[in-house]
């Protein structure tokens, strides 16, 4: 069973959130059972990842109205002063798909826009291989309802180079990187917040995010 929260589309403004995710991107592939490491880095923008501050990274399925926790990463990992995680991913959380993405969740900071909710921030959908899990019928639908609203950033380079638990799969072996200086990306690198293929009507390159969970 997984856990879902519904956010209303007034999150549209997290998309500016500045945590850059470099890892995983729309080409990358997480086996189950073995290391895989979300990375990311400051994309110059507003707020700071001094401000952003801890976070909770998980790995979520869904559209941009309803997300669904599949996996928790790590529940309180500065972004400030670390650059990457290292986790196992779970196989039974869901079937080999290439739905998944990743979602940061400031715990400190609110949205600017809308201070009910936190602050987030999302990678590129990637691939997941050698699972063994499915989607039930509620989370398949939030995946096929991708039309209700973008989901995602332009693919740019930077400028300066939740959830309820619910017999949530947290992986204990979860290893935090300490940050160092982080070289910018190439402009096909991460799309902070780039679903691409959750939001049809925008495509592959921009959105903005409108966002999340039941």
């Amino acid at each position: 069973m997984f856990s879902s929260l519904f956010v209303s589309l007034g999150l549209a403004a997290s998309a500016l959130a500045n945590v850059y995710i470099t890892s995983p991107v729309a080409s990358s592939t997480f086996p189950a059972g073995q290391q895989a490491t979300v990375s990311w880095m400051d994309n110059g923008q507003a707020p700071s990842l001094a401000q952003f501050g801890p976070a909770i990274i998980s790995i979520y399925v869904g559209n941009a109205d309803q997300q669904t926790l599949l996996q928790t990463i790590a529940t309180n990992v500065n972004v400030s002063n670390t650059s990457s995680v290292s986790f196992t991913p779970e196989g039974s959380i869901g079937p080999n798909s290439n739905q998944y993405f990743i979602r940061f969740e400031s715990i400190n900071l609110k949205d600017s826009a809308q201070p009910q909710y936190p602050e987030m921030a999302f990678s590129a959908k990637f691939t997941m291989t050698g699972m063994t899990g499915n989607f039930n019928s509620s989370v398949q639908a939030e995946i096929d309802g991708q039309s209700t609203a973008p989901i995602g950033t332009p693919t740019t380079t930077p400028a300066g180079a939740s959830a309820i638990p619910s017999m949530v799969k947290t992986t204990a072996s979860t290893t935090i990187h300490s940050s160092t200086s982080v070289p910018s990306p190439t402009a096909n690198s991460a799309d902070k917040l780039n679903i691409a293929n959750l939001a049809s009507c925008v495509g592959t390159a921009a959105a903005l995010i409108g966002a999340s969970l039941l």
